[in-house]
């Protein structure tokens, strides 16, 4: 039996990492992004968003569950609450479970948040046809390019 390397431990300056424009086929007014980590052992990644007040991500559901913890200003999940769904305030965090669904994830102020995604994140047609589905790889790829 060989063993296994073990992966390699990793840290980050998180502001030596530019930021860059989130696809605009994936958010709508202006999010940028932060790759910090993929993990392709666990197909995990991690990155932080700085989203412009009025900006939004496209429709998506969480494949894997997620952890997020919000820094700066207002997240509106599912609508917010004014809308059925929730909005939480800095500092909050939150737990996104498997198959989360959300039509409508926008910040009404300047905002910005860390999150890991365990598993990939499928943005959607409003009928639930995947558009797109985001693993660490993609992720990356989508960051370097």
């Amino acid at each position: 039996m060989e063993l296994k390397s073990k992966i390699r431990e990793e840290a980050v300056q998180i502001n030596d990492i530019p930021w860059k424009a989130f696809p605009d086929a994936l958010s709508q007014g202006g999010v940028r992004w932060k790759m910090l980590h993929a993990s392709p052992e666990m197909g995990a990644w991690t990155a932080m968003f700085e989203c412009p007040a009025g900006s939004s991500f496209s429709p998506h559901f969480h494949v894997g569950p997620g952890e997020y913890l919000l820094t700066k200003g207002r997240m509106d999940i599912r609508g917010g609450q004014d809308h059925g769904g929730e909005s939480v305030f800095a500092p909050a965090y939150g737990y996104e479970s498997a198959n989360a669904r959300h039509d409508k994830t926008s910040f009404p102020v300047d905002s910005e948040f860390y999150m890991t995604f365990l598993g990939p994140l499928s943005f959607i047609k409003e009928d639930g046809t995947p558009i797109v589905v985001v693993t660490w790889d993609e992720a990356q790829r989508a960051y370097a390019g």
